[in-house]
């Protein structure tokens, strides 16, 4: 049985898509996590501001990933620069989201600034630009392939 199936060929751009930001999600997760159980830090160590800085960051960061990512998959081949534009937007999504986030729980300028600006020259910060990377690279990468799915010996069509 031969097919549109059985062709190699990139991953379409939409899936590529799909399963990057799923991917960097997954990724900024567990690199904050883990990042603050080394450093026996809290990503945001200010007081009484909850959890809405953290989730308004990561929000605005899976959209500026997603749109960013968009942008270069739909090119013709897609480059891989477009992981370094990638994370850079996220990098700055999620602290602007981390900003807006504290502006609207606790309404103090100086205390997003203060927060955000921690986050920026933290290793938080990097790990936010790292997830970006890493996973924008991979959606890159599924979109180029030219790779066919893995078959069995027993699969082929021929007799031997």
């Amino acid at each position: 049985m031969t097919g549109a199936a059985d062709e190699g060929g990139p991953v379409r751009p939409a899936a590529a898509l799909a399963l990057a930001t799923v991917s960097f999600v997954a990724l900024l997760i567990f690199g904050l996590g883990m990042t603050s159980l080394v450093l026996g830090a809290d990503v945001i160590e200010t007081p009484g501001l909850g959890q809405v800085p953290g989730i308004l960051g990561v929000a605005l960061a899976t959209a500026a990933f997603a749109g960013s990512l968009w942008l270069t998959l739909r090119r013709n081949p897609a480059s891989y620069g477009g992981a370094a534009w990638t994370a850079a937007a996220v990098y700055l999504a999620y602290l602007g989201g981390v900003a807006f986030g504290i502006l609207f729980s606790a309404g103090e300028l100086a205390v997003a600034a203060s927060v955000a600006g921690r986050i920026a020259v933290s290793w938080f910060g990097a790990v936010v630009a790292g997830a970006a990377a890493i996973a924008a690279w991979g959606g890159i990468a599924l979109v180029r392939t030219r790779a066919q799915r893995p078959r069995w010996p027993w699969e082929d069509d021929f007799d031997e």
